[in-house]
């Protein structure tokens, strides 16, 4: 199982602080990877919405950490355990 933690905005369009994911039926012919995970979520989770954006949308402005390390959307997620949704923020 993959945790998903979306953080600031993905965290408003999402609705929710994680989900818990099985990606493994997620890729087709080869390992899924982050861009695998997002296209699902952004394609489940539709009703949500930060600024007017809806989650497939704040993911185009998001960095992702996979199991603490910085990844693209080719990133392979089977031995994964933990995907965080971060988008720019200030602060701090």
């Amino acid at each position: 199982m993959l945790t998903v933690n979306y953080f600031a905005a993905a965290k408003a369009a999402r609705g929710a602080e994680t989900d818990e994911l099985d990606a493994s039926g997620l890729g087709t012919d080869r390992e899924p990877t982050v861009g695998d995970v997002l296209d699902h979520l952004g394609a489940v989770h539709t009703q949500g919405r930060a600024a007017g954006n809806t989650l497939a949308q704040v993911f185009g402005r998001c960095t992702f950490l996979l199991d603490g390390t910085s990844s693209r959307r080719d990133a392979p997620v089977a031995s994964a355990r933990q995907l965080d949704i971060m988008p720019p923020f200030a602060g701090g």
